[in-house]
């Protein structure tokens, strides 16, 4: 950490499920509540179901929403065929972190070996609003919150963050 000060990001959530609701959608409940414990703050929440226009739509809006900093979606990164939020999410991307999802599955073999390599999470960004594509296990997303996002998000993350980087990202 070093001397500068925290600085607290919009943060839009969605769940991507075909048979979640609010009322059992336990990642994208257990997202909001990491984003707003951390000091950031959660904006907007939104279950969609998986379809990738369906997605596509709601991503879009978030990323147009010059309020709106950091999209995290929930679900929708296996290989079974309706898993499609890589492929509804990428090409919004004007640029991915392929160090994003590289350093997730290492991280999540600690717990669950080499069924990672199913996982197809990734993250990017779009308009100046970083993306970022998780599983839909709770236990994933919070792996990736509380290892990967949550520091990257924080400007006191030395020796560089992504917050570091947030006045450059629409420079041509």
């Amino acid at each position: 950490m070093s001397n500068t000060s925290f600085k607290a990001l919009n943060i839009a959530v969605l769940t991507i499920s075909d048979t979640r609701s609010e009322v059992d959608d336990v990642s994208g409940r257990k997202l909001v509540t990491a984003v707003n414990a951390s000091g950031h703050r959660n904006v907007d929440k939104a279950i969609v179901r998986d379809d990738k226009y369906a997605i596509r739509a709601k991503v879009s809006g978030w990323i147009a929403d010059p309020e709106i900093d950091v999209v995290l979606t929930t679900g929708g990164t296996g290989i079974t065929g309706r898993d499609g939020s890589p492929e509804a999410i990428k090409p919004l991307m004007d640029k991915e972190i392929e160090g994003f999802g590289e350093m997730f599955r290492v991280l999540s073999y600690e717990d669950i070996k080499t069924s990672t390599l199913q996982s197809r999470t990734v993250a990017g960004v779009a308009n100046a609003t970083y993306l970022f594509v998780l599983p839909g296990s709770s236990s994933a997303c919070m792996m990736a919150w509380d290892k990967l996002i949550s520091h990257q998000l924080d400007a006191r993350t030395m020796p560089c963050n992504l917050v570091m980087l947030m006045p450059r990202l629409n420079e041509v």
